[in-house]
């Protein structure tokens, strides 16, 4: 399972192009990144690609290297890392992807595969007869709780039988595939547990502490007379008679018990009976935005001519970027001179929260302003994003 190589030559076409269709997407899929990141689009179009080949092609992966200007063995990396492309033909009706991880193992993984061996073919990636069908064993696919379970393309088959993967082949192989439901094949909702929910069963009651004020006698005789809320609306039974089923019919009055007690409820534990926490009612103090004429703002410059980087600078974006030029920071050595007083306008200005002293845009300003990358690997261990 850890190899992963590209078909035999003979198999490999000897050219690829996204059909008309596919172009179009494919362009305006690479235009949703940021300049100069349009090579995070390589996972998208490897997966286009397939869905209209069936398998992902050497000409596949050249075609995406050239068109996000990406060195080949980038783009081979990426497709030999993930199973979910497929190196080699597979069924035209269905590939089969069996989890082999631990937790499926336990609950009968082998046993699924035994059946892809009989139905399909001994061998993983082999066609069947028709070349309709073929599998493979893969590692975890991220629904352990709902072992044993396969991929089909890109639906997720869980809580399987032999017997119950043997139907889902044959549906397959009838070109019936779009008949079958995804999912768990048990009386299971997604991953709740096997017979329905085991908890959040009873209404939830707001809790009463001995400092909240308790109405007195006129007060709980008022309230006695008031109609509740939902007097004259139709009972739900099947909640009534099915404790499944109470959250659903219980919630809206244990929601607004809850929002009753919020109001009345004091925040803190040393207020005295009767007395409502000043607290709770003075609204958050607005902050102020840093003023441009504030003499703690950092000095600016004229744009120069090749102005640095400054996404180079983990926290910084091209919106970030942008504002930092609107206020005159054009280079990294700008930055890394900020005094502590410099720092703080320009994070309250941005509304950053502390984010530049945590990301420590001064010392990353400072090490690629005296070496460039080259320093900032070697401060950092690591290249600048």
């Amino acid at each position: 399972m850890s190899v992963r190589r590209l078909a035999e030559d003979q198999v490999q076409p000897a050219i690829f192009a996204f059909n008309d269709e596919n172009a179009v997407w494919a362009e305006a899929t690479i235009r949703k990144y940021p300049a100069g990141r349009q090579q995070s689009a390589v996972i998208p179009l490897l997966m286009r690609a397939q869905e209209q080949d069936g398998w992902v092609t050497r000409a596949a992966i050249e075609f995406v290297a050239n068109k996000l200007d990406m060195p080949y063995i980038r783009v081979l990396e990426v497709a030999t890392f993930y199973t979910q492309f497929q190196l080699k033909p597979v069924g035209t009706r269905a590939h089969i992807q069996v989890c082999g991880t631990t937790p499926c193992m336990l609950r009968g993984a082998e046993e699924l595969m035994k059946v892809c061996q009989h139905k399909i073919h001994h061998d993983p990636f082999a066609l069947n007869a028709d070349g309709t069908l073929s599998w493979e064993e893969v590692e975890c696919q991220g629904a352990c709780v709902n072992a044993p379970m396969v991929i089909i393309f890109k639906d997720a088959y869980e809580d399987l039988t032999p017997e119950r993967l043997e139907a889902i082949i044959d549906a397959f192989e009838a070109g019936k595939g779009h008949e079958v439901k995804p999912g768990p094949q048990i009386d299971r909702h997604f991953a709740a547990p096997e017979g329905g929910a085991l908890t959040l069963l009873e209404e939830v009651k707001p809790v009463r502490t001995n400092l909240e004020p308790q109405p007195t006698a006129e007060e709980a005789a008022t309230a006695a007379s008031v109609p509740p809320a939902d007097a004259g609306r139709p009972k739900d039974t099947a909640a009534e008679t099915d404790p499944k089923l109470k959250t659903p019919a219980t919630a809206p009055a244990a929601s607004a018990a809850n929002a009753k007690a919020a109001e009345t409820q004091p925040l803190s534990g040393t207020a005295k009976s009767g007395e409502a926490d000043a607290s709770a009612a003075k609204p958050a103090a607005k902050v102020e935005k840093p003023s441009l004429d504030d003499p703690r703002r950092p000095k600016g410059i004229e744009k120069p001519a090749a102005p640095d980087d400054l996404q180079l600078i983990s926290g910084v974006g091209p919106k970030i970027e942008a504002t930092l030029h609107d206020i005159g920071i054009f280079t990294f050595a700008q930055i890394a001179a900020w005094t502590q007083d410099e720092i703080e306008w320009a994070d309250g200005y941005l509304n950053f929260r502390g984010r530049i002293e945590r990301d420590d845009w001064v010392k990353q300003a400072d090490a690629l302003a005296r070496g460039g990358e080259a320093e900032y690997i070697k401060v950092f261990g690591k290249k600048p994003r």
